[in-house]
C-alpha cells in the first residue's frame, strides 16, 4: 500500500479520521464500509465510466499552450477539466457519489459549495438521477457567484443561504452538517472535495484520481516520459489530489500546490493555511487550518470564492508536513494577473481559482526541455464579472 494513501483507521499519518457527533456516526460508518464494495463493483464502474466519457465529456484534453510556453521557456500543458459537462472538475466526484447514494438507496441529496461548481455538478447529477437536491451555500457567495446560482435553480435544486459566521464555504459546510445529522436516513452529504471525516477525502480523491490517471498517460503517449512539475491550485484541495494522485510514487516529479495568500499572508485576508495553519480538528477531521490561540477557526479571505477555506484536506495536510508536495502561496492580484495573461495568449479564460497555479509559473525558472502539467480546474465564465471589476473592462 502507498504510504501516501489512508491507512485502514482513516488516517494519512497523524491526520483524518471521523471526528464527528454521535448522531452522525451510523451514516459515516455506514459509508465506511460499503464505499470500496461499491466502487469496485463492476456494475459500478461500468456506469461511472460510461457517464464520465458519453456525458462529462472525458478525456478532458492534455493541451501544450504554445504561446504560454514561449513566455515560460519550456512546454507547459493544460489539463483542461474546464472543458467538462458543467465546466470544472467537480462533476467527477458528483457523477461517482450519486451512483453511490443511489446503491445506498438514499433519495434526497445535500451538498455545500463555495464558488458554485460544486453546487451545479450536485444539482446536474440530481436532474440526471432524478433525486431531490439541495445546496447550502454562503450568503456572500450567492451574490458573487449569481450565474451559478441561476444555474442550480435551473436543474431544480433548493439553494439555502448559509447566514453565519463570514457567510462562505466553511458555513455552509456547517449548515449542511447540521441537516445531515436532521435527516440520518434518506439524505446523502456529496462533500465537494477533500475534507471531512474518512471515507470523504479518500473517497473524493479516488473519483478525482481519473485527472491524474488521464494526464499520466496522455503524456506519455505524447513524450515517453514524465512530467517534471504538476501544478494545481488548493482550497479543500480535490482538483489538486486528482491532479497529483497517480504522481505521488513517481519521486522524480515535483508537485505544486498553490493556495490563497489573498491581500497577503500576513495581512490578515488570506487562506494561506500551509503557511498560517496549526494542526486541529474542522468538519470532521484532523488537519492543518488557520484558527487563533484559543483554537478558534480564523476567517479565511480571497478574491476566489473556491479557496476561501481556513483549512486543507488532511491528505494535504501530511504530504505537506512529509514534503512530497511544495505549497505556495498567491496573492489576489498575482492570480488575476495570471488570469488575464492565460486569456490573452491562449484565448482561455480560466477560473480564478485555476489562475492561482498559473501564477506559480511566474516564479519559477525552467529548463527548456522542461515538462509543466497544470491542473486547469474550471472555466472562468463564472468569474466574469469578478474580472470586469478588477480590471475596470
Amino acid at each position: 500500500m502507498s504510504k501516501y494513501q489512508v491507512n485502514e483507521k482513516g488516517y494519512y499519518g497523524k491526520f483524518g479520521g471521523a471526528y464527528i457527533p454521535e448522531m452522525l456516526y451510523p451514516n459515516v460508518e455506514e459509508l465506511r464500509q460499503e464505499y470500496l464494495k461499491i466502487m469496485n463493483d463492476p456494475d459500478f464502474q461500468a456506469e461511472f465510466d460510461q457517464l464520465m466519457r458519453d456525458y462529462v465529456g472525458r478525456p478532458s484534453p492534455l493541451y501544450l499552450a504554445e504561446r504560454l510556453s514561449e513566455r515560460y521557456g519550456a512546454n507547459v500543458y493544460l489539463k483542461r477539466e474546464d472543458l467538462n459537462h458543467t465546466g470544472a472538475h467537480k462533476i467527477n466526484n458528483t457523477i461517482g457519489q450519486i451512483l453511490l447514494a443511489q446503491r445506498l438507496g438514499k433519495k434526497r441529496i445535500i451538498a455545500e459549495t463555495g464558488a458554485g461548481q460544486h453546487g451545479v455538478a450536485t444539482a446536474t447529477v440530481c436532474a440526471l438521477k432524478g433525486l431531490e437536491c439541495v445546496v447550502y451555500m454562503g450568503a456572500i457567495d450567492i451574490k458573487r457567484q449569481a450565474p451559478n446560482v441561476a444555474r442550480m435553480k435551473m436543474m431544480g435544486a433548493t439553494v439555502v443561504a448559509a447566514e453565519s459566521g463570514s457567510k462562505t464555504l466553511k458555513d455552509a459546510t456547517n449548515e449542511a452538517l447540521r441537516d445531515w445529522i436532521n435527516n440520518p436516513v434518506d439524505t446523502h452529504y456529496i462533500i465537494g472535495s477533500v475534507v471531512g471525516p474518512h471515507p470523504y477525502p479518500d473517497m473524493v480523491a479516488r473519483f478525482q484520481s481519473i485527472i491524474s490517471s488521464e494526464a499520466k498517460q496522455q503524456l506519455l503517449d505524447k513524450k515517453g516520459k514524465l512530467p517534471d512539475y504538476v501544478m494545481a491550485c488548493v482550497g479543500g484541495g480535490s482538483n489538486a489530489i486528482g491532479m497529483f494522485y497517480h504522481f505521488l510514487e513517481d519521486e522524480s516529479v515535483q508537485l505544486i500546490a498553490a493556495e490563497a495568500a489573498g491581500k497577503g499572508i500576513r495581512s490578515g485576508h488570506s487562506a494561506a493555511t500551509s503557511v498560517l495553519g496549526k494542526e486541529g480538528v474542522l468538519h470532521g477531521s484532523r488537519t492543518i487550518l488557520m484558527q487563533t490561540p484559543d483554537g478558534q477557526v480564523i476567517e479565511p479571505y480571497s478574491i476566489s470564492a473556491g479557496l476561501d477555506y481556513p483549512g486543507i484536506g488532511p491528505q494535504h495536510a501530511f504530504l505537506h508536513e512529509n514534503k512530497r508536495v511544495k505549497y505556495v502561496s498567491i496573492t489576489d492580484d498575482e492570480a488575476m494577473q495570471a488570469g488575464l495573461l492565460l486569456t490573452r495568449l491562449e484565448g482561455i479564460i480560466p477560473a480564478i481559482e485555476s489562475a492561482h497555479a498559473l501564477a506559480q509559473l511566474e516564479k519559477m525558472k525552467f529548463e527548456k526541455d522542461d515538462d509543466i502539467i497544470l491542473c486547469l480546474s474550471g472555466r472562468g465564465d463564472k468569474d466574469l464579472d469578478n474580472y470586469m471589476n478588477y480590471f475596470s473592462f
